[in-house]
């Protein structure tokens, strides 16, 4: 395909994440978004309540017992604005994370292979702190941030108490595409700030369908609306009296962000955050290699692997490696060279992933999620390509904060403990420590959050038949260390030295006081702290 052509796929692509703390709705926006494109006839919430069913994007056996996102899932799909004079219609990638805050390593790995994020917020609990941590990847990746108070449908803060409160924590200022009808738990409908007019919502037999929208102007809302119009309009004409209209090159800057409010649950304003991403998101773009170097959009393919995932399938023992292209036309079947070991690739098995439900990709483009069947060479950060060699730079581990052992209950099992416990590690679900002293037979786990254990010990037990016992460490810290320093460490109370998974040397620390006191006695030693989500 000739380099414009691969323009024109790459100028209609959309590719973003949504971020939130735990319970701010994001599975059931993912459902609701995935309604509207019509990939799916109903929505599901989380727990399936009522007449709805569980979250077909949500996967795994802990997923849907507590109600929580654990993996990631990547959904492509269509869409085109109403407003749009195209007939062809706009490509959607939405790469769903993890909301737990245990699992935001996973959650950074996903941030680096969008252009645009949407950050979802409860419209009564405002900003939390996952939130305002994942806000700060976006802001140190420079992605642009579209902002979506959700949950409008129960009762909660004013419009202007979150804006002001967005606007002060974390410098972000808000400017809303449309002011909400009705308070929060009084849902009525959206008032178009561009246009003046009122979109108005009916609801749905357990918010399972498509809200239907009735669009009115000013005097036809006054008349239906009243005093509740009123205050929606007095709303709008202060944000616009204090400048806060929305700024395309403010928002992609990232000093601005458009501002919607939704109800994932009830299906409204749904279309309108479609309508925005579709209008206002940046397209794909190009990225800078490891030594320097940009691979534009329309150079020869490349892709970077952002998240490996096994076991999604109990019939069959695969692995999924989930890559986003890059640069140039991906075709199934064609022959990438793998940048990390310089071996060849073969991508006979693509396929396009949405919880357990999966189909074959031919084609893709830049901007684009594709999963890779069997691919057991395959690590987050890795680079594909196909000449000329390009390697993008590696994807930071976090800092972990959490360390146990881990060993096999019974001592027939320890050569399925021992691909198990390389598995997890391959994938990152965890990152393995080991040192002499300690072995192979009980690695230790290092951990952003302790459920990450409980991920692994589960899967252990489905994937491998094998039972763990995990036993917490006595340390809290990690810092990089060198092999120079390594002896001398490993001499002081309170430290050990461990080799990760990676070559990286670590040194664990009980708490930050030992830590302080090591490098005021010993100022020579190489101590660096681990890269994290801020950093």
């Amino acid at each position: 395909m000739s380099s414009e052509a691969i323009a024109r796929e790459v100028k209609r692509r959309r590719t973003f994440a949504i971020i939130s703390h735990p319970d701010a709705g994001k599975s059931t926006m993912t459902e609701a978004l995935a309604l509207h494109a019509h990939m799916i006839s109903e929505a599901g919430a989380v727990h399936g309540k009522g007449s709805r069913r569980a979250t077909v994007s949500d996967w795994m056996e802990m997923e849907k017992a507590r109600g929580i996102s654990v993996s990631s899932t990547a959904l492509q799909f269509s869409y085109q604005p109403q407003s749009s004079d195209s007939d062809i219609p706009n490509v959607i990638n939405l790469v769903d994370t993890p909301g737990h805050s245990d699992f935001s390593e996973d959650t950074y790995r996903v941030l680096t292979a969008v252009d645009a994020a949407v950050m979802l917020i409860d419209a009564a609990k405002g900003l939390e702190p996952q939130t305002l941590k994942l806000f700060q990847v976006c802001r140190h990746r420079g992605i642009p941030v579209i902002t979506v108070v959700n949950k409008w449908d129960r009762p909660g803060q004013t419009p202007l108490e979150l804006i002001d409160e967005i606007s002060e924590r974390i410098g972000l200022i808000p400017t809303p595409l449309y002011v909400p009808v009705g308070i929060a738990g009084d849902y009525r409908g959206l008032l178009d700030r561009r246009t003046g007019d009122y979109i108005h919502f009916e609801r749905t037999a357990g918010g399972a369908k498509i809200a239907p929208e009735i669009l009115m102007t000013a005097e036809q809302a006054l008349d239906r609306e009243g005093d509740v119009w009123m205050a929606a309009s007095e709303e709008s004409e202060l944000l616009s009296a204090l400048g806060q209209d929305h700024d395309q090159e403010m928002f992609l800057a990232g000093q601005t962000s458009p501002m919607i409010f939704t109800s994932a649950m009830l299906n409204f304003g749904v279309r309108q955050l479609l309508d925005a991403l579709v209008e206002f998101a940046p397209p794909p773009r190009g990225r800078d290699s490891i030594d320097g170097t940009e691979r534009t959009v329309t150079d020869p393919f490349s892709a970077v692997v952002f998240k490996v995932q096994a076991g999604m399938d109990s019939s069959h023992r695969d692995r999924l490696a989930y890559m986003r292209i890059v640069s140039g036309e991906f075709e199934r079947g064609m022959v990438v060279t793998h940048a990390q070991t310089g071996k060849p690739f073969a991508t006979k098995y693509a396929q396009a992933v949405f919880g357990r439900d999966r189909s074959t990709v031919d084609l893709a483009f830049p901007g684009d999620v594709v999963g890779l069947v069997n691919a057991m060479a395959l690590a987050p950060g890795d680079t594909l390509f196909t000449d000329p060699k390009v390697q993008y730079p590696p994807i930071p581990s976090f800092a972990p904060e959490f360390f146990s052992t881990l060993r096999v209950t019974t001592a027939d099992k320890y050569k399925q403990f021992r691909k198990a416990v390389d598995q997890m590690d391959a994938e990152g679900v965890v990152q393995v420590l080991r040192n002499d002293a300690r072995g192979e037979a009980t690695p230790v786990l290092a951990a952003v959050g302790p459920m990450q254990f409980e991920v692994v010990t589960a899967r252990m037990k489905a994937e491998f038949n094998v039972d763990t016992i995990i036993e917490p460490l006595g340390y809290s810290i990690a810092r990089r260390t060198d092999e120079a320093s390594a002896p001398e460490l490993n001499r002081q109370r309170g430290v050990e030295v461990f080799t990760r998974s990676d070559g990286a040397i670590l040194a664990l620390f009980s708490d930050k006081w030992r830590l302080q006191y090591i490098e005021k006695e010993h100022p020579k030693l190489f101590l660096e702290p681990l890269v994290a989500a801020a950093d």
